[in-house]
Parts: structure tokens; sequence; C-alpha cells
């Protein structure tokens, strides 16, 4: 699938020093092109990337962007946090210059299958899915892109009989240009990331980029009960659904109690919903959709059934934490929109204390009210975006300003009685307290482990006491 690229001798400007950044100059640096690197944050910030970055021969630019750098360059590849409508990547456009993101200059060397995810919610799960599937079935396979591990630093690793399966963002797919992924996968669109995109129609077009390079011989999967994604299927690739409510002509739906995959009037069943040990009626989406693209990729029923039974989930996405005192603690940190928080709360009955905000990213907070209304006695606020949620939520549930996650928890703890969930499903990025979601879902976690140790020592201490003796 590579359509090939010369980078030695080339000069390639890097923006953004995250993960992504570094991958992608290091990757650049030993092509022998000539690379630059340019930052933001000031060097004692990105201290560590700059050693190695300067080790392997890349000039750095750091505290600041420097637009006649940008205007010198055979090639910009601009990380995934870096806008794409910066003014210094519209000068370098301007030159007539390449601007891409990561993945397109990572397509250019990749061998093997590329499998490539996107949707607002419901990415990891599905893409670690689909991998764990695709292991089952014993197909050389490698996890990556917004998930974790750069694409482009999975080049190597990959072989003409691998399959690469890589979580896509719209902040990723913005700036591609032959990006072709062999089998496309479109989950949900609702409104996410509008701090970033200047509307849902322009957010809803990055993300249909998945589509655009893709031939008659790929194939296209999309949700057919989310009319929004459906909108956006394509004309070239071959088109399959996936529904969790109605019949599809060409795709998997579920059927009583199978999941079944229909191809020109021909019906596998692949597995049953029995097979699902994920909560919540997303999760039956996302497995419908991982069940159709590891099928269209050659994998059998038997293999996707044991995939699904096998997987344990995602760390972050609805994750039991433990039970402390009666009351159960999972954490959907994962959760950073108002439709993620919206599927989590829908896979719980009821009686949850919910932990909400941190950096708001545009979101419609007033969605929430009927649902926290029908399943949470409490809400408990952090983060920037607390005052707005306490205003949009009024008149659901009593809302308390806990400002931290760990007043939160803290204040969870008190306030649950035996039988209730503390839920963590923040609708919100992490940015304002936390590194990540990943970060936020560890301290999390931290902070239950440390309910759970101080009521096992004061289990311990009564168990010790006379009273408890005999």
């Amino acid at each position: 699938m590579s359509t090939g690229i010369e980078l030695a001798g080339k000069r390639v400007l890097v923006v953004g020093l995250a993960r992504t950044g570094i991958a992608t100059a290091l990757f650049c640096a030993r092509r022998g092109a000539s690379v630059t690197a340019t930052e933001s944050r000031a060097e004692s910030e990105v201290a560590e990337a700059a050693t190695k970055l300067r080790a392997a021969g890349c000039r750095l630019e750091l505290g600041g962007h420097h637009e006649e750098t940008f205007v010198e360059q055979d090639l910009v590849i601009a990380s995934p946090g870096v806008p794409a409508e910066m003014a210094c990547l519209a000068a370098a456009r301007a030159k007539g210059i390449p601007v891409w993101s990561e993945i397109e200059l990572a397509s250019r060397f990749l061998k093997g299958k590329l499998i490539g995810i996107t949707g607002s919610n419901g990415k990891t799960t599905t893409t670690s899915l689909t991998a764990h599937i695709l292991e089952t079935a014993r197909f050389p396979t490698i996890l990556a892109g917004n998930i974790g591990t750069p694409v482009i630093a999975t080049v190597e690793s990959t072989s003409d009989k691998s399959v690469t399966v890589a979580e896509l963002s719209s902040f990723q797919l913005e700036s591609i240009e032959k990006f072709r992924p062999n089998v496309a996968v479109f989950l949900n669109l609702t409104p996410d990331h509008l701090d970033r995109h200047p509307s849902l129609e322009a957010y809803a077009r990055a993300k249909g980029r998945i589509f655009e390079n893709q031939t008659e011989q790929d194939a296209a999967v999309l949700n057919a009960d989310d009319p929004a994604t459906a909108a956006l299927a394509p004309s070239r690739p071959q088109v399959f659904w996936f529904s969790r409510v109605k019949h599809v002509a060409e795709g998997a739906y579920l059927r009583g109690d199978e999941i079944v995959f229909r191809r020109e009037g021909e019906e596998t069943v692949l597995l049953r919903r029995s097979d699902i040990g994920l909560r919540g009626e997303h999760n039956v989406e996302n497995v419908l959709a991982a069940a159709a693209t590891t099928y269209l990729t050659g994998a059998q029923a038997a293999a996707i059934a044991e995939g699904v039974r096998s997987f344990a989930g995602v760390e972050h996405r609805l994750e039991f934490v433990a039970e402390v005192a009666g009351v159960s603690y999972y954490n959907d940190s994962k959760a950073t929109n108002v439709d993620a928080t919206l599927k989590a709360l829908d896979a719980f009955p009821g009686r949850l204390i919910v932990i909400l905000g941190g950096k708001d990213k545009g979101s419609d907070y007033t969605v929430l009210r009927d649902p926290l209304r029908a399943k949470a006695t409490v809400a408990l606020l952090i983060g920037a975006a607390a005052e707005k949620i306490e205003k949009q939520i009024a008149g659901s549930v009593p809302a308390v300003r806990a400002e931290t996650l760990e007043g939160a928890v803290e204040l969870a703890a008190k306030q649950a009685h035996s039988g209730d969930t503390v839920l963590l499903a923040p609708a919100c990025a992490s940015f304002d307290q936390f590194q990540s979601y990943e970060h936020r879902g560890r301290v999390f976690k931290q902070l239950v482990q440390q309910l759970e140790q101080k009521a096992a020592g004061r289990s311990r201490s009564r168990a010790g006491s006379p009273a408890g003796k005999g």
C-alpha cells in the first residue's frame, strides 16, 4: 500500500515535541533527512526529548515558532496537538510546501494491510478489540495510532503479511493527502473537539477524510444506526454497515442473540451476544464494528467469537476499579465528551454518584440532565468546566463543587451507601489538571485503592480488638 517518498537530503520540519513529534523526527533523521523540530515550550519542559533529538542530529527551535523556518522546508509534519490553521503552517502551504500529519508520512512506508478506525466515541475499545481478535486469529498484528504508539514508530515492524490497526483522530485525518486504509471504520459522530474545529461540519469533514483515497478494492464500515455517520458513506469503496437495531443488506447486525454478517445474500453467524463481556449497549455496537472489520480482513467466525469472549476491555473505559464497603468504583476517564458520558450512564441501572468536569471542549452539558435525573443521586464537579456544568445540569440532581479529583473521591466515599456506584465519567478533557485522560484515570484508581486500603485497615483493627475476638 506504500506510495513511497525519499527523505534523504530533504529538509523536514516537525512541529510539536510530544510523543508523535519525537517519533516522527527520529524516523526522518534515520532516513537521512535534515530535520528541524520546533516546539512552543521551553527547553526545560522538553529536556529529555531535546537531548534525544540532538543526539540523532536534529536541529531544535524551542520556546516558540518562527515563520521563516516553516517556509524554508521541503516537508512539514505537524503533530496532532498543533492546530491545522496555525499561521506558520498556513505560510508554509502558501509557499507550496506539503503540510502532513504523521499518519500521512507513515502510510508512505507501511507494509501489509492497514485498518483505520475513527469516530467520536468507542475508537479505543473498537481498535483494541479489532487487534485482539486478529491476534486471536493468528494474524501478525500491530496496534497503533491515537491509542498510544504513533503509527510512524511501528513502520519497521510491518511486513507484507502484517495488519496495522490504527485509531485515528480528526486531528490526524485533517492533514492527509494520500493516506489510504484497506478497511476504514467510522463508528459514530457526535459533537466533540469544538474548541479546535470551527464547527461540527468541519469536524465531520475531517473525520470523513478517512474514506477519501480508498478504491473499489477497499472496504468502508459505517454505523447504520447513526444518521450523521451514514450520511458520510463514500462512493468508491465497498460499503458495509453494522447495526444493533435493524438488518443490513451488507455488513453485521444483531439478530436476536446472534451477530450475523451478511454479504451478497449469504449470512454467517459470527458470535452470540452472550459472548460479549463488556458493559453497555454502546459496546454491542463496538463489537459489531470489530466483528465486521475482522471478518472482512479474513478472520474466521470461531476466532472472532473467541477474541470477543477473551477481551478484557480497555483501561480507563468503564473499568471496574474496586468495591469498597459495598460501593463499586468505575473509571471511565476516557469519557472525554458528553456523548461518551451518556453511554457510560446508560451502562448502569442507577444509584450513581457521578464525577464530572475538566477542560471544556465547547460542549453542551444540558443533554445530561435527564439521564442524571434518572440514574444519579449527586454530581460531583471538578476542574475548569465545573461552573458551566453546574449551570447547565441545574434542576437534575444536586451538584457539589469538589474542585479536585481527590476531593471528589473523598466526598463520594462519604456520601455513598452500600449498593451505590461511583462513576468517573468527566465529559471533558483532562488538560486543566492532568497530563492526559490516562493520567486522570490512574490518579482516580490510586485514590480508590487508598480508600480500599483504609477500609481493610479498619477491618483488621476491628478484628483485632477485644470486641472482635471470640
